[in-house]
């Protein structure tokens, strides 16, 4: 269970540091992700949840 806390604090830390760095790219990109029909945004949620799980799987075997 600390190792699940660890990610969703490292998943924080990234997001935040990105909102730091560019948030004007931020802002565009969520603008963009408006006008995607919700089928595209499902399959990139799709294959990043695949390849997520994937590379965890590679990591801890």
């Amino acid at each position: 269970m600390p190792d699940l806390w660890s990610a969703l604090c490292l998943v924080a830390v990234l997001e935040g540091l990105f909102l730091l760095v560019s948030p004007g790219l931020w802002k565009r990109l969520a603008l963009q992700l408006l006008n995607l029909p919700d089928a595209q945004i499902r399959q990139a949620g799709g294959l990043v949840l695949i390849i997520g799980l994937t590379l965890l799987w590679w990591l801890r075997h």
